[in-house]
């Protein structure tokens, strides 16, 4: 049985979901140091973990590109309330100490992120070994070339599996309601004290989050991007209604020539209809 799941939405026009993974025991979210480094992004990425009953870490790689780190750990703090942030260099770091408290023996570890975000090297210095092909750095935008296509289960020392997943492109939520408010703990609480129950804190009378921006309690731009998930997760789910909906249909039509073809062949043979 499936404890835990990371599932997201199928790419392009579909609303068909798409299994990632599976029974794993701590996600790593990988992005980079860099310039790519967004903190909306991994507000999806762990609305999507937690979503899937899974434990996300926040991984920010390629330290070596920056100086500023402890920036770079703020902004994905605040972007994840409660959420473990490792800063490293998985190209330039001696060892892997940060990530120890994730090595336990018998842990299953799965690695999230964009393309070139570096998990393919991170999954090579878990290995001990190049078991993954890595791609050159271009200069253009800090970016390692796409190398992993598939998803991979390794076994690594100390009973450790790990899995390396090709880079998202996209990442569209699935079903992801509780994880949405376990990644925006602070807008949910200010959306708590809304005059209206279906406030859509844009622009409403009494609006709770706007009041909690406006004291200064609340980042605008956290709000917005709650917002949006909170509507992409609306729209995907009367998607996946209409979906449900027609594969009834079919279903039911199904039945209905069955039946129909039934009673053809009852009255060919004589036989009464049941």
């Amino acid at each position: 049985p499936r404890d835990t799941t990371f599932v997201r939405k199928g790419v392009g026009r579909s609303s068909a979901p798409q299994l990632v993974c599976a029974n794993v025991d701590v996600v790593l979210a990988v992005t980079t140091c860099g310039r790519d480094f967004n903190p909306r992004r991994l507000e999806r990425y762990v609305a999507a973990i937690y979503g899937g009953g899974d434990t996300p870490v926040i991984v920010l790689n390629k330290t070596d590109l920056v100086d500023d780190i402890a920036g770079r750990v703020e902004a994905a703090r605040d972007a994840a309330a409660g959420v473990a942030v490792v800063a490293m260099s998985a190209l330039r770091d001696a060892d892997l100490t940060p990530l120890a408290p994730y090595l336990a023996p018998g842990t299953t570890l799965a690695l999230l992120g964009s393309s070139g975000v570096g998990k393919s090297t991170l999954v090579n210095r878990l290995l001990g070994e190049a078991a993954m092909a890595t791609g050159d750095v271009r200069g253009g935008d800090e970016k390692g070339r796409h190398t992993t296509t598939q998803r991979v289960l390794h076994r690594a020392p100390g009973d450790v599996v790990v899995i390396d997943t090709p880079g998202m492109r996209e990442l569209g939520l699935w079903r992801a309601d509780e994880g949405l408010a376990d990644t925006f703990p602070d807008v949910e609480a200010a959306a708590a004290s809304c005059r209206f129950r279906d406030c859509r804190h844009d622009g409403e009378p009494g609006c709770g989050v706007a009041a909690a921006i406006e004291a200064g309690e609340l980042d605008a731009d956290r709000a917005a991007s709650h917002r949006q998930l909170e509507r992409e997760l609306a729209r995907e789910a009367i998607r996946d209604d209409a979906r449900l909906a027609r594969a009834r249909e079919a279903e039911w039509k199904a039945v209905t020539r069955g039946m129909r073809t039934r009673r053809k062949l009852n009255r060919k043979l004589g036989l009464k209809d049941f």
